[in-house]
């Protein structure tokens, strides 16, 4: 059974808050049923929240790092405790299927809760260094400390497509460095946001500390990442949405980490295994039914093997069940609402009018009710398509073939975004020559696996700063250097 609920309450300064602008209904994209009931913040409501995580953060960033460590871990345990129960609001919230939710969403939480609950050093040495003398005094050795301080207060704005792993992965590091945080959650499935929050609340988090606060509004939004009280905005969504933050935040000086869009190219080689090729590209139909901004969306493939992979990715799209998300066999399930859907829907007919071919999918399967597109595949694009250059955030592919190793890399670079790319050669040292001549914050060889200790963000429109691993404690911080006589 899902955990439905109803009359949700925002989370402010450690009390479970009355919203002032009540309730609004969250939706499951595969029937279209009322999952419960989420809370419209007030603009004041969110300066609460800001305030109250400023109130907190004095003696939070005092706390000793163990201690920060043992409420992530004991987070962590709530979590997976709830697994089964949480899985299954994420499933009803996001659409996703059961196991994605489990996995990839409550379970990710959990293991990012556990990372961030390993202490690691907020401070280092610096090699003693002899300084000539200058006009503030003698010559002499100078010794020095470089240490981590924490930036202050985070608001932490996060996407629709994972409730849990987006979240978590902003919380953990920023408390683990001594950071308190308000959380803005996606509108559309916020619920989940609220079940961290508890757990953290049950794991010792001190009030103030974690905020949540949600909402329809723009306002909500908008709000905390204006408030005086915010010292960095920490953001997951559209480019077009990421631009605005940043304007406010440099208006204010504000510190920013920006994970943006995607339009990740695959770039298939003639020497590449195309059943890897296949399945790698072929998780843009499933994972998370293509609304995520690392899909390997931008299909370049060499002549010498255009023609097979087209038509291999379209018999493996067309096995691919759709369908409820909650059965076991289900792999592709509904996009996060109806205004999606035909948003989606409307690139793949702009793909026709530009001259794509649909070679499988293009519609919405025979389903009676939820906000399914079928996978789909565009074939004989070109770079200049807007298909081939907008982020479409759906479960669709589009393929464009090139001549020349030279071609394949230029055509990957030109693009707005640089987020994730992809290499498929059986050539290991060529696949690598290759990926060190795209212009991404990270590139997949034969794998559209990650590495969840490399650094994760992108370059241009995809984003500013890096997180993940150690990554994101430092994303979290200031360096702060302490010098003294030798």
């Amino acid at each position: 059974m899902t955990e439905v609920t109803t009359g949700e309450r925002l989370f402010v300064g450690g009390s479970w808050v009355e919203p002032d602008g009540g309730h609004y209904e969250v939706t499951d994209p595969a029937t279209e049923e009322t999952v419960g009931w989420a809370p419209e913040a007030s603009r004041d409501q969110v300066r609460a929240a800001c305030a109250a995580a400023r109130e907190a953060l004095g003696p939070w960033s005092r706390t000793a790092p163990q201690e920060r460590a043992e409420i992530l871990a004991r987070t962590a345990e709530a979590i997976r405790g709830r697994l089964v129960p949480y899985a299954e609001l994420a499933r009803a919230e996001t659409g996703a299927t059961t196991g994605t939710a489990r996995a990839m969403q409550v379970g990710v939480a959990a293991a990012r809760f556990r990372r961030y609950a390993r202490v690691e050093p907020a401070e280092w040495p610096v090699s003693p260094q002899i300084n000539e003398a200058g006009p503030m005094g003698r010559a002499g050795v100078m010794g020095a400390l470089a240490v981590r301080q924490p930036v202050g207060v985070v608001a932490c704005v996060t996407s629709y497509n994972n409730p849990w792993a987006n979240p978590a992965g902003k919380i953990a590091p920023a408390l683990a460095m001594g950071n308190t945080v308000v959380v803005k959650p996606a509108p559309q499935d916020p619920l989940s946001v609220y079940r961290m929050a508890a757990a953290l609340e049950a794991a010792g988090a001190p009030p103030g500390v974690v905020n949540v606060v949600s909402g329809r509004a723009v306002e909500v939004g908008e709000a905390a990442v204006e408030s005086p009280d915010v010292d960095m905005v920490s953001f997951t969504g559209s480019t077009a949405v990421g631009q605005r933050i940043a304007e406010v935040c440099g208006r204010h000086m504000k510190r920013q980490l920006m994970e943006l869009g995607g339009k990740g190219a695959a770039v298939v080689l003639d020497d590449a295994d195309l059943g890897s090729a296949v399945a790698g590209i072929g998780t843009t139909f499933s994972f998370y039914s293509g609304q995520i901004c690392t899909a390997p969306t931008r299909v370049l493939a060499q002549r010498g093997v255009y023609d097979r992979l087209v038509e291999q990715l379209a018999a493996y799209a067309r096995r691919l069940k759709i369908g409820d998300p909650g059965e076991p066999d289900t792999v592709v399930g509904p996009l996060i609402s109806a205004a999606h859907r035909d948003r989606v829907e409307s690139y793949v007919e702009l793909g026709r009018k530009e001259g794509a071919v649909v070679v499988t999918g293009g519609g919405r399967p025979p389903l009676e009710r939820g906000f399914y597109v079928a996978p789909t595949l565009l074939a004989d694009a070109t770079n200049d398509m807007r298909v081939a250059r907008e982020e479409i955030f759906g479960p669709v592919v589009v393929v464009i073939p090139f001549d020349e190793e030279d071609e394949g890399v230029a055509l990957a670079n030109d693009s707005d975004y640089g987020l994730i790319d992809y290499v498929w050669s059986a050539d290991v040292a060529r696949a690598f020559r290759v990926a060190r001549r795209l212009r991404a914050g990270g590139v997949g060889i034969n794998t559209v696996g990650r590495n969840m200790e490399a650094p994760f963000g992108g370059f241009k429109r995809s984003g500013v700063g890096r997180d993940v691993g150690s990554y994101a404690l430092h994303a979290y911080s200031e360096v702060q250097a302490i010098v003294w006589p030798g």
